[in-house]
Order: C-alpha cells, then sequence, then structure tokens
C-alpha cells in the first residue's frame, strides 16, 4: 500500500534522511574525541546530568559563558550522563549533538580554547508517580554555566583537528561556588521572604521552597496603623530587587557598551536610574505600597510562569495562597484583592495577564508589557494549530525556515530550528532550562516518561498537534479569554493594559493583534487599552516618551500611580483608602 507524502512530511522524512546520513558520515569521518573524568574530592557520589564541551576562538570570557543564540555564538556539544562515578571516562565524540555545527567532524582546523563541564541533575519522585531527573536550582537562577556544584574544567588553548584524530584529556576539577544568602542584602526598605510551600513540597517529593523581595514604602514604621496594597512584579529570578539602588551611582564604574541598545555607558545609566527610583520612591507623592518580586525557579527555568501546571506543579495557588497572605501578613498588607496588582514584562507580561485572568478576583489590574506569546496562533511566527511544522513553511519544492530573533530593521540574527537546537545540545527532555523548553514544561502534559510531551519533534520540527490541542485549552490565555468571557469578562472590565512594540524581537507583538481584535468588540465590553510603539523593539512597556532602553529601568514609576487610581476608583464601601496615603 503506498501513502501520499504531505510536502511537510516529505520535508520531515528528507531532514531525518540527511541527519542520519551525516551523522553517520562525520562518525566515521573523524577519531577526535573528548575523555573526560572528574576527580573522587568533586562528588562522593556518581553524577548525572548534561555533559558539555565547548570550543571557542573567543578570548574575551570562558567558553561556558559565550552560548547564545546571536550569530557571533560559540561552539557546544553535549551527551547526557547516568551513574557516573570518579575516575571513569566519559567521551565525547564526532556523534555527540552539537550546536551550531552538528558534530565535531565539521569544526574547521584551528587553534581554540576548550572547556567541559556537567550541568548536574539530581532524582525527584513526583507525587504524579513519575521519577524524573532535573537540575534543580540552586539560587542562581537556573544558569547551568553558573549553577553552584557544577563541575568545569579550565579553560585550554589547544589546535583542534578533526581530521587527525586526537585525543583531548579534561578533568573536572573545578567547581561553582554556592551563592551568598540573599537575606544579607535587606535593608530599611528592602525585606526578603522564604517559605516552606506546602503545596509544592507535596508535588515534588521534597522540601520545596518560595522566596520573594519586598520593598517596604517610605516611613513604614513611622506609621504602624497604615496597611498597604500589594504591587506584584513578575518577571524572571530576581537575585534583589530590579533596579533598585539606594546610594549614588559609582563614580569610577567603567563604562560598557550595550549591544543591544548601541549604547555606551549603559551599565552607568541603570545606576543613574536604579538611585532615581530610590529618590522617587522615598519622595513626596510617590504610591506607598509593598512592591514584590517573586522567586519561583524550578527544575525547568529560572521562573515557573506563576500557574499551575502539570510538570512543574501548583507554583499559581503556591504562590497565591501560600507566599503573598505570608507577606501581607508580616508587613501588614490590606490582603484584598481590590488592593492588588500585577504588572511584568515578556515573561512577567504573560505571567501579569496568565495571573489576572486565573485569579480575576485577587487582582484589580494587570499591566502586561511585551508579553510571550498569549494566542498560540502566533506562537511567534508559528500557529501551532494549522502549521504542520515549527522550524519550515514548506511546499512541493521549497522550505522557508521561519525567523526567531530580529531587530527593529528586520535583519534576522538566529532561526527557530537553529534557537531550538541550541537548546537540544544544552539538554534533552526539556531540560535545557532555555526559553522553548519552559514553554514546553508548562504549557505541556506530562509524557509517559515523566518528561514534558513535546509540542513539536526537537530535531525535525515536526508539530504533535494533540498537545497542541492540550495547549490550547489549558494555557492559551486568547482563546481561554474567549471561551469564558461570559464569567470572565466581566471581573476582567477595565483591568487590563497590553503594550508592545511593533518590531517585538520575537514577533510578541502578532500574538497581541490578535488579541486586540477579541478585545475591541468583546461583549460584555473589556474597557481595554492596547497600545503599540512605533519600530520599539522587545521590550516596550507604554512608555511614549522615552526611548526603550530608559523606559524599562522605569516600571514601577510608570505603573504604580495607574494601579493606585484605580484602585482608589473600585475600592468597595468601607475599605481602607486612607492609612497608606500619607
Amino acid at each position: 500500500m503506498l501513502t501520499r507524502l504531505t510536502p511537510a512530511s516529505l520535508w520531515s522524512f528528507l531532514v531525518v534522511a540527511a541527519f542520519a546520513a551525516s551523522a553517520d558520515a562525520q562518525g566515521r569521518a573523524s577519531n577526535l574525541r573528548f575523555e573526560i573524568t572528574y576527580p573522587a574530592e568533586r562528588s562522593r557520589t556518581p553524577l548525572d546530568g548534561r555533559l558539555l564541551v565547548f570550543i571557542s576562538a573567543d578570548t574575551s570570557s570562558e567558553p561556558r559563558f559565550q552560548i547564545s543564540d546571536a550569530p557571533g555564538t560559540q561552539q557546544v556539544f553535549g551527551i547526557d550522563v547516568e551513574n557516573w562515578k570518579p575516575g571513569e571516562t566519559r567521551t565525547v565524540d564526532a556523534t555527540a549533538f552539537g550546536y551550531p555545527l552538528r558534530s565535531l567532524a565539521e569544526v574547521p582546523r584551528a587553534t581554540y580554547r576548550v572547556q567541559a563541564m556537567i550541568n548536574r541533575y539530581e532524582t525527584f519522585h513526583r507525587s504524579d508517580g513519575h521519577t524524573v531527573k532535573l537540575p534543580p536550582d540552586k539560587g542562581e537562577g537556573q544558569q547551568y554555566a553558573r549553577k553552584p556544584g557544577n563541575l568545569y574544567a579550565r579553560p585550554r588553548s589547544l589546535v583542534i583537528d578533526p581530521a587527525r584524530g586526537d585525543v583531548v584529556r579534561l578533568a573536572l576539577d573545578q567547581e561553582i561556588p554556592a551563592v551568598d544568602d540573599f537575606a544579607k542584602q535587606e535593608t530599611k526598605y528592602v525585606k526578603y521572604v522564604k517559605i516552606r510551600s506546602e503545596r509544592l513540597s507535596k508535588f515534588w517529593g521534597r522540601d520545596t521552597y518560595l522566596a520573594a523581595w519586598v520593598l517596604l514604602p517610605w516611613e513604614f514604621d513611622e506609621h504602624p496603623g497604615a496597611r498597604y496594597p500589594l504591587m506584584l512584579n513578575h518577571g524572571h529570578f530576581p537575585s534583589g530587587v530590579d533596579g533598585w539602588r539606594e546610594t549614588p551611582p559609582d563614580s569610577a564604574l567603567k563604562p560598557d557598551y550595550s549591544e543591544r541598545f548601541h549604547l555606551a555607558g549603559y551599565n552607568r545609566i541603570q545606576q543613574e536610574y536604579a538611585y532615581q527610583f530610590f529618590k522617587d520612591w522615598t519622595g513626596k507623592g510617590f504610591p506607598r505600597a509593598l512592591l514584590v518580586e517573586v522567586q519561583h525557579a524550578t527544575p525547568f527555568y529560572d521562573d515557573s510562569y506563576a500557574v499551575n501546571s502539570a510538570n512543574n506543579g501548583p507554583y499559581g495557588d503556591a504562590i497565591q495562597y501560600e507566599l503573598i497572605p505570608e507577606i501581607e501578613r508580616r508587613y501588614r498588607g490590606i490582603g484584598q484583592g481590590w488592593a492588588r496588582f500585577t504588572f511584568g514584562g515578556s515573561t512577567g507580561g504573560w505571567e501579569a495577564l496568565a495571573v489576572q485572568m486565573f485569579y480575576p478576583d485577587e487582582y484589580n489590574g494587570a499591566w502586561v508589557a511585551c508579553p510571550d506569546p498569549i494566542d498560540f496562533r502566533a506562537y511567534t511566527v508559528i500557529d501551532i494549530y494549522s502549521d504542520s511544522n515549527a522550524y519550515y513553511d514548506a511546499g512541493p519544492f521549497k522550505r522557508v525556515p521561519r525567523p526567531a530573533h530580529r531587530d527593529y530593521l528586520g535583519h534576522i540574527s538566529t532561526t527557530v530550528e537553529q534557537a531550538n537546537h541550541r537548546e537540544l545540545a544544552l539538554g534533552t527532555h526539556t531540560r535545557s532550562g532555555d526559553q522553548w523548553d519552559v514553554w514546553e514544561s508548562v504549557y505541556s502534559p506530562v509524557g509517559a516518561d515523566g518528561y514534558p510531551k513535546p509540542i513539536w519533534n526537537k530535531l525535525t520540527g515536526v508539530i504533535d498537534h494533540s498537545v497542541a490541542a492540550y495547549w490550547r485549552d489549558n494555557f492559551d490565555l486568547s482563546y481561554i479569554m474567549k471561551r469564558d468571557w461570559k464569567t470572565l469578562g466581566p471581573k476582567l472590565k477595565g483591568k487590563l493594559r497590553i503594550y508592545v512594540g511593533d518590531m517585538d524581537n520575537y514577533y510578541l507583538n502578532d500574538a497581541v493583534y490578535l488579541v486586540h481584535d477579541f478585545l475591541r468588540t468583546a461583549n460584555p465590553p473589556a474597557d481595554a487599552v492596547v497600545e503599540y510603539g512605533d519600530r520599539d523593539e522587545h521590550c516596550w512597556n507604554g512608555d511614549h516618551m522615552r526611548a526603550n532602553a530608559y523606559s524599562r529601568l522605569r516600571y514601577p514609576q510608570m505603573v504604580m500611580p495607574w494601579a493606585v487610581e484605580r484602585m482608589l476608583m473600585t475600592a468597595p464601601s468601607g475599605a481602607d483608602i486612607r492609612s497608606w496615603r500619607y
């Protein structure tokens, strides 16, 4: 019986066949290999994890810090290791998956700096019955190159020549130290709260904690009778209060250069704006509220996306019903939905909208800037429901790569395939700790092996539409909004403000357009605000007066006055709207 091949399935077949042939040829073509060991004093127990070998032509920093989606990325190869004992050799050769070059056999002959490291995994016995091996966060915000306890070798310079078949021996004799105690950063205004979450500990089968930075309002101690609103600033793992500085800028700071914003001395600009935030916060007329930033890194990413999910557990409920009440108890929060507000950009933008939607009575507004895809018909540049392949738009004789990152002029720096293959080199089973994998860890059901069920084949890009249907029903915010608008709409009326640049680097504006189409005609009316920044890149937040490089440094000054205005307009009868307004 003959099977008719569609253009997408034909291309998938060709991609797999080509890769298999290439890998086989490369494996035969080169005997170059890295033989890696680690000494017994570095670990008393055998290691599980992702063993990585880096090859770099860039001498500006260690190779382990030089893997990115940018054209200037250096090279990495990775293999999974289990039960690796001290003194045993593990080999990385031409069969190891690499990025951006697939195989060691493709590396041009030259002098490079090489380095090896292992991203260590631990075993989790989850309450859903699955046992998985994952890299737990160690206080660094899920960054493999900086994760405490990870072992690495010092960089070495040597000639790499795949044609010679050399053996390069490396020993992981260095260990990344623990991070400093966050509580040491506490000041009169900055407080650090850490709690054991009963919900998360039950899910993960071990003690699991949530933490948060709390910025206390000016004259908190001088007004013991005051109770305060709470502003929840969502975003990536915060190692301190974002954009906060209690001392003047360092005049001796050597100016750097921001490639992203094409600005010299951007580090100095950041310090100036951080100190200005301190002066605004302690000045007359600034809103008096608790400003909260949550640490909720998971074994998959630097944060959980603040929702309940099958692979990460009940982070949404843990934050909402364990952490937030404890903060409000300690620091005299009002503790009612009318007096809570949420905001954030990018990951934090998606979270702000999701939290407002999934806990509609617990928050009185969401300032949503440059959100991660809020409509999966525009999952960046992919429609996961109608497209067959995430990496290419294919016809019978042509396939066009899908872009993943652009600048404000539309210049492309990486493709969806390249970005995903970088993650695949860094970790299998959704364990890279990076963007595409975290979306999968949050949105996907649990696979039969206990790991997130892939939305697409990581190698070929072929989409699994059964997984897409699960994503739609549980995490496509646009779909859920429309599906549930009869009951959800009245709870969201007037609460949503969404902002995005129309040249967002990650094409996040495309999903906002689709949501905007619904909100402008929603019945009952949404009374939402949706605005676009002309030629603005990621992460434009609604400031039409300043360039993106500057406006991103002053979120609280933009958001909090509007939040207070809305709270005062909508506070229930008898609510405390006076004690905190001094």
